[in-house]
């Protein structure tokens, strides 16, 4: 794996403040895995949130197994032009007295018509806002590239306090 650069950060940071939607992957209590996009805001380059039904199958895994890996890409690219960020994380129903904080964080992303409001969530309305903590950050370096001595794609840790 490369050694962290100090652009690292910074393509870390651009590639979560430029997509909307980042894949989740979540397993069920055996251990079966599950990978769904949803769209999310981040508080900042290691905290995610979203919201989703708590029936769905992602958040029904989260309930059971919280550790998730998140990948965050913008497919528009050309192939050998994309710039990713891989996320191992801890994942969570946020808590009760901080969900009108996530819901602000979200409502700044999406257009005014499309804003949440209390009765979106329960126990009025269908839907649960969630985070994920991240434990690791890493970033795609392509192959041949300037940060790379490798001929092919590999990842670098984004070191983070």
């Amino acid at each position: 794996m490369p050694n962290p650069q100090p652009e690292h950060e910074a393509i870390a940071r651009q590639v979560v403040a430029e997509n909307h939607y980042l894949t989740l992957a979540t397993a069920d209590a055996d251990g079966t895995p599950w990978a769904t996009p949803v769209f999310f805001a981040a508080r900042d380059v290691t905290t995610f949130v979203w919201v989703s039904a708590p029936g769905t199958r992602h958040s029904r895994n989260l309930a059971v197994r919280p550790v998730v890996a998140i990948t965050i890409f913008d497919s528009h690219v050309p192939i050998g032009g994309a710039e990713a960020v891989y996320v191992r994380a801890h994942a969570e129903a946020v808590p009760d007295d901080e969900v009108e904080a996530s819901v602000a964080l979200l409502n700044e992303r999406l257009p005014e018509r499309q804003h949440l409001t209390a009765d979106d969530f329960e126990p009025a309305g269908p839907l649960r806002a969630y985070r994920a903590e991240a434990v690791e950050l890493s970033i795609l370096v392509r192959g041949g590239s300037a940060g790379s001595d490798s001929p092919t794609d590999t990842r670098a840790i984004v070191p983070f306090a």
